[in-house]
């Protein structure tokens, strides 16, 4: 494969084109869900939402891990979740309206995270927290199982509520780092590591 160096990184590999594939395919997520195409929706939107999974285990798994990867998947992360919240709106309010408010609470969490992140760096946080990233599993399964299958309460909880501890995890993290990086697990390996330094 060929290479393609940004900032000292080679870039041009699998899990940067998997996360790329979800930019690229989000303005079509994004037209078949305003036009009320829910079958195909779906299908795009699952198909994003396992490739988000396997995008971030590539790179761990075969140390393909880089700073412009990491604010890649964010951003593609942004944009997937994006269209999903879109679709919840669209064709799911119904049975989510009961149980807005910590949608709500969730959002609110996730906005003030990324302006910290802006005021502070003036950047996308390319953070992996293990708290997110598992916010980020529960969630594509919770998005997965409600369109497939239907609302589950306790999974709509489960996925939301952590949601929210996640980037509650995270603000704290940027309050706490010099500058963001790849390779912070989480707040408690943050203060352990400046414990022991």
């Amino acid at each position: 494969m060929k290479k393609i160096i940004i900032k000292g990184e080679s870039v041009l590999n699998v899990p940067n084109l998997i996360s790329l594939y979800r930019l690229l395919i989000f303005p079509v997520i994004l037209y078949l869900a305003v036009s009320g195409q829910e079958q195909w929706y779906v299908v795009l939107l699952c198909i994003s939402l396992i490739s988000d999974v396997l995008d971030g285990n590539i790179a761990r798994i075969f140390k393909l891990q880089t700073n412009f990867g990491a604010a890649l998947d964010n951003l593609a992360d942004m944009f997937t979740y994006a269209m999903a919240l879109l679709g919840l709106f669209l064709f799911k309010w119904t049975e989510i309206e009961p149980h807005a408010w910590i949608l709500y609470l969730f959002l609110s969490v996730f906005v003030i995270s990324y302006i910290i992140a802006f005021y502070r760096f003036g950047k996308i946080p390319g953070l992996h927290l293990y708290s997110a990233v598992l916010a980020g599993y529960i969630q594509s399964v919770f998005f997965f199982v409600l369109f497939v299958f239907g609302f589950y309460p306790w999974m709509y909880y489960l996925a939301v509520g952590w949601g929210a501890i996640a980037y509650v995890e995270k603000i704290l993290v940027l309050f706490k780092l010099d500058d963001i990086r790849i390779g912070v697990k989480g707040l408690y390996w943050l203060m352990k590591r400046k414990g022991n330094g």
